[in-house]
């Protein structure tokens, strides 16, 4: 049987520390033993407090972040806005006066957890020796976490996206560690659609010549790449409606699309304006291979995996669950949320945020399911 990171060892809670919401630190976690075989000699988390663990340990929450998230979900004391302000803090709807918010950097990223960009035991960075990762690995991981912290059974998890699967995985692989589970703009399982999307992101990275086969540090990144995939997934994050609605067809400032001679002498549509400044953006801050790890494990996610049927597997939740959608998403689609919601034990209703956005409006209009939220998960 493969060993995996171990069990809660029954730890005292760790408190909070007053003033020093929202900044990282780092769980030195040890050894682990992946779910497709691979082994890490020592695995470190980089995550982020908020509020105050009571006596009991049981106000905490667990905020899981999406693809190239971070564990900042929210300023707290630091200088730097949240990417969930509107959701985690003083008197929101995660009220960091009453509960205490946890939030890890996943296994894999470049946030300062173990990833592709940190030193293998040879103290050169991993590279392409790093191993595959799953949503299930870092689930397992943040379990570790938990325990440094005293936390044996979280009040509630949520999470949107690849932080939706990973809530869900927490809610299946220790059950009794979840009381309430909150799975945001996520499906059961990553579909064919997904996955094609994600292969070309992926294609785009490796196919950059300064990729080297993933052992690029020191040397100049995938930039190109990276920045093509970025601009791939950013069109499935947004509807057809909202790139309509703002830019149409419209010219980016006085560039010139239609005309000259040559394709390459032709301007930029606004649209196109858009897509480079999202890939500008995301090359400064993100690693390549952070971002083909994390890609593959989302590729990876099927809560049914080695565990019979969707409803069999789904059966092991005992948590109370929340399931919500974007009515404009076009990479998570409402019928997949449905189709989970239908799946999970009882009768699980399908909250909708409603949106011309797409898919990133969990992020941007999370504050739809604040009466949802509160009225079951987070009451005043």
């Amino acid at each position: 049987m493969t060993a995996y990171l171990p069990a809660y060892p029954g730890r005292a809670p760790i408190p909070g520390v007053p003033g020093r919401d929202g900044v990282v630190r780092t769980a030195r976690l040890g050894p682990a033993t992946l779910e497709t075989g691979g082994f890490l000699p020592a695995v470190e988390l980089a995550y982020e407090t908020w509020g105050v663990l009571n006596s009991d340990a049981s106000n905490a929450v667990l905020v899981e972040h999406a693809l190239t998230g971070s564990s900042h979900v929210a300023r707290g004391g630091s200088d730097e806005d949240g990417w969930w302000d509107a959701l985690v803090g003083p008197g929101r709807t995660v009220d960091t006066d009453r509960y205490f918010v946890v939030a890890a950097n996943m296994l894999g990223g470049c946030y300062g957890s173990t990833g592709p960009s940190t030193p293998a035991p040879d103290g050169r960075p991993w590279g392409s020796r790093f191993p595959f990762i799953t949503i299930r690995d870092s689930v397992r991981a943040e379990a570790l976490l938990a325990d440094e912290l005293g936390i044996r059974r979280w009040h509630s998890v949520l999470g949107g996206s690849m932080g939706g699967a990973r809530a869900l995985e927490w809610a299946l692989m220790y059950p009794e560690r979840v009381a309430r589970c909150a799975v945001i703009a996520c499906s059961a399982a990553s579909t064919a659609e997904q996955i094609a999307f994600a292969q070309a992101q992926l294609q785009a990275i490796r196919l950059d010549p300064h990729y080297a086969g993933g052992d690029y540090y020191g040397s100049p990144p995938p930039e190109a790449g990276l920045g093509i995939a970025r601009r791939i997934a950013h069109i499935t994050y947004r509807s057809e409606a909202e790139f309509a609605l703002r830019f149409g067809r419209s010219a980016q400032g006085a560039e010139a699309p239609f005309g000259g001679q040559r394709p390459a002498d032709r301007g930029r549509y606004s649209v196109e304006s858009y897509l480079d400044h999202q890939a500008a953006k995301l090359v400064q801050r993100f690693d390549a291979n952070s971002y083909l790890v994390l890609t593959e494990a989302l590729m990876s996610h099927d809560a049914a995996r080695g565990r019979g049927a969707l409803r069999q597997a789904l059966g092991a939740v005992t948590a109370e669950v929340l399931v919500a959608a974007v009515d404009s998403d076009r990479l998570y689609f409402p019928e997949q949320a449905h189709a989970l919601a239908d799946a999970l034990p009882g009768e699980v209703p399908v909250h909708t945020i409603s949106s011309p956005i797409g898919h990133d409006a969990f992020l941007t209009e999370i504050g739809q399911l604040d009466a949802h939220l509160r009225a079951r998960f987070y009451p005043r």
